[in-house]
């Protein structure tokens, strides 16, 4: 395969372009698990404020807004 076929490949044809986007998606997922990992070792001893939120966040409130708590 020369450096023509492959250049034709990724930028001329949909499979190549699904690849080159692919690829891209790929590596900025890496990028962020890396950034995430570094700023989490960086920031260690600070305490979560009122605004902060997670994806694992374990509050109890329903789908429909209410805190579970009977009146």
């Amino acid at each position: 395969m020369d450096a023509a076929s492959i250049y034709h490949f990724l930028f001329e044809t949909a499979p190549g372009i699904g690849c080159l986007i692919g690829g891209v998606l790929v590596l900025t997922l890496i990028a962020s698990v890396i950034m995430e990992r570094r700023t989490r070792k960086q920031f260690v001893d600070r305490e979560p404020g009122e605004d902060d939120w997670t994806f694992f966040d374990d509050d109890d409130e329903g789908e429909d807004g209410s805190d579970g708590s009977s009146k």
